[in-house]
């Protein structure tokens, strides 16, 4: 099967503002702190380079790669594959990743920042798929909400294919 892109969903200058109005509220909502920002590679680089340019804190960068693996299991295991270089013992931080889908990775990797010793774990991310849940987790910071469909783009992909692309876009299955 191969997939083409279909149509755009979010707007390269919709993300751009809506990136604006998240790094606003997290500088509000983080005031006084200087929280460590964790990018979840490789699909949210362009919303996490974009989204800490707009913090006006002063802000740890790092990076984690993970994935989520199990039997069906609530939570499933974290697997991690390259970990981050700051110890969260004692710090805020927030999580930035590009999509909240089963909810599965988001709540396996706040719960092992939770047990590494993290002050407090919040969440951003750029796209969330309510529809998608299978765990009970809710973004804390949400760039769009979206239908149930397969998205690439702004560091989305399909097939390691098509992060580059400035917008949001739904693909097709190719005739």
């Amino acid at each position: 099967m191969n997939y083409v892109i279909d149509k755009v969903l979010v707007a390269e200058e919709d993300i751009r503002r809506r990136v604006d109005e998240l790094g606003k509220e997290i500088t509000r909502d983080y005031a006084g702190m200087q929280p460590i920002a964790v990018c979840v590679l490789r699909g949210a680089i362009p919303f996490y380079a974009d989204l800490i340019r707009r913090i006006d804190l002063p802000v740890t960068v790092d990076t984690i790669t993970v994935s989520s693996y199990g039997s069906g299991t609530v939570s499933g295991k974290l697997k991690v594959i390259t970990d981050m270089r700051t110890s969260v013992e004692g710090r805020d931080v927030l999580v930035v990743d590009d999509i909240i889908d089963s909810g599965r990775t988001s709540v396996a990797l706040i719960e092992m920042l939770k047990e590494r010793g993290a002050k407090s774990v919040r969440t951003c991310a750029l796209l969330d798929k309510p529809s998608r849940r299978v765990v009970d987790i809710k973004g804390d910071y949400v760039g769009f909400a979206i239908p149930d469909e397969f998205v690439v783009g702004y560091g989305l992909d399909w097939n390691e294919k098509f992060r580059n692309l400035p917008h949001v876009y739904t693909l097709k299955e190719e005739k």
